[in-house]
């Protein structure tokens, strides 16, 4: 049987995922953010967060602690339960966990190009990178002072190496075309996991194969509402599309003749997901269009830990992880900017 289904999953990947669960039992609650949304100041949200899951984390920081502070410790502590699962994962497994890690890759290199591009020490770029978009490979990055030198390096040196080669060249590598180059290798980069999953087989086929497919219709759309209005053409936009997705083939066609909101509107129109969102937002006029998506992938996620033998928990707790960080830093900004009747506006998780 495929690695996602049940016969032999408690093998290999059955104490992982016990693991990971308990991880899961860590998230913070509802209580937990009635509790946050309380604090009348920075040091009352520390002492709080230090009776959840969190821990004593953040103890030897000096008063007064800033919001960065705050992201940075919750970031390093997911870092280290995502890195603690990955060292003792096996094949399929341990591919299935480095794929959870490209999508960091992909945002760190193009922080890379943008800084050599600008002239920008690449070594002091490095220690602003994601910590799980880091590789073994990234000091080499850092001897790099053109845009050819980093290219190269990158094609030799990068877990990302595949993509570049096929999909950008040299000439690439201008501020015009960072969105671009970021995009194209998030295309190919949900188009080789979807496919990956699905050699899987079993419930982590279903349930992957559904979060990726709602991910890429997700960027479709945000490509376009971000595209309207500048110098990317319809035939550049619709090349950025993903080929997986319920929106892909006529939703794509649609979306790239869009030149107008109302155009991106009417090209969802007909799939019911996508118009409810979109309602949800005309009828809240303090929710955006990425936070009723991401209350939807959040959704996802959760189902995730309803069923048992797949690797879906692990996508799903790094998601799960990175929405709570957001949660955490959405209620410290508000309370450093005394912007209390906002504070509410987070995304609820369990």
């Amino acid at each position: 049987m495929a690695p996602g289904g049940m016969a032999a999953f408690n093998v290999d990947d059955g104490y992982l995922e016990a693991i990971v669960r308990g991880y899961r039992a860590g998230i913070l609650s509802s209580t937990d953010y009635a509790n946050l949304c309380q604090c009348e100041n920075l040091e009352d949200l520390r002492m709080h967060l230090s009776s959840t899951d969190y821990g004593n984390l953040m103890q030897n920081e000096p008063a007064p602690i800033a919001t960065a502070t705050i992201a940075e410790y919750c970031t390093r502590k997911v870092v280290d339960e995502f890195r603690a699962i990955r060292t003792q994962a096996i094949k399929p497994l341990s591919m299935f966990l480095d794929y959870l890690t490209y999508p960091y890759m992909i945002d760190n290199l193009v922080l890379l190009i943008t800084g050599t591009l600008h002239n920008r020490d690449i070594s002091e770029l490095v220690d602003k990178c994601h910590p799980l978009g880091l590789f073994d490979s990234m000091a080499s990055l850092c001897i790099a002072s053109t845009p050819e030198e980093l290219y190269r390096e990158i094609l030799v040196d990068t877990p990302l190496a595949p993509y570049f080669q096929e999909l950008v060249s040299l000439d690439d590598l201008t501020d015009l075309n960072i969105e671009i180059i970021r995009n194209t290798l998030y295309k190919a980069y949900l188009e080789d996991f979807h496919r990956f999953c699905g050699t899987l087989g079993g419930a982590t086929r279903e349930i992957m194969q559904q979060i990726l497919e709602f991910e890429a219709d997700r960027r479709a759309i945000n490509i376009t509402m971000n595209s309207i209005g500048t110098e990317i053409t319809r035939d550049q936009r619709s090349t950025l599309f993903p080929s997986i997705g319920a929106l892909a083939g006529e939703g794509h066609v649609r979306l790239a003749r869009a030149d107008e909101v109302a155009s991106v509107r009417s090209a969802v129109d007909g799939y019911g997901l996508y118009r409810s969102l979109l309602q949800v937002v005309e009828d809240n006029p303090e929710k955006n269009l990425e936070d009723a998506f991401f209350e939807h992938e959040v959704k996802l996620c959760r189902l995730a830990f309803e069923q048992q033998f797949h690797y879906g928990v692990f996508y799903a707790f790094l998601r799960l992880k990175e929405q709570e960080i957001r949660n955490i830093v959405w209620i410290a900004e508000c309370i450093s900017q005394n912007q209390k009747l906002r504070i509410s506006n987070y995304i609820p998780i369990f």
